[in-house]
């Protein structure tokens, strides 16, 4: 069974850091692209980043700049290291694996992050 499970996540003010972590169990990680999804309050589930199995990587246009995405396919773990972080950051996060159209585990618990003085 393909799992993932995020942590890292927590209680930060405005223009603080955060780094994310995304263990994977089930699934070599290295052989596919890796993304990190949020979901704000009332809002749908949006893509934030993406890391190809080569180490390319893609971000959302509100996060450029401030947040890497980054993989350490030894540990079968993803990264997401944020900074100068905003309050409309503020969302749960989610790892999982990319299948091109969908993703290819079910969502897991998710780690919350907030933003706010």
């Amino acid at each position: 069974q393909v799992q993932f499970v995020e942590s890292g996540g927590g209680l930060v003010q405005p223009g603080g850091s955060l780094r994310l972590s995304c263990a994977a169990s089930g699934i070599i990680t290295s052989a596919y692209p890796m993304v990190w999804y949020r979901r704000a309050p009332g809002k749908q589930r949006e893509l934030v980043a993406r890391i190809s199995a080569t180490s390319s990587t893609i971000y959302v246009d509100s996060v450029k700049g401030r947040f890497t995405i980054s993989r350490d396919n030894a540990k079968n773990t993803v990264y997401l290291q944020m900074n100068s972080l905003k309050p409309e950051d503020t969302a749960v996060y989610y790892c999982n694996a990319d299948r091109g159209v969908g993703v290819v585990a079910d969502w897991g618990q998710g780690t919350q992050v907030t933003v706010s003085s």
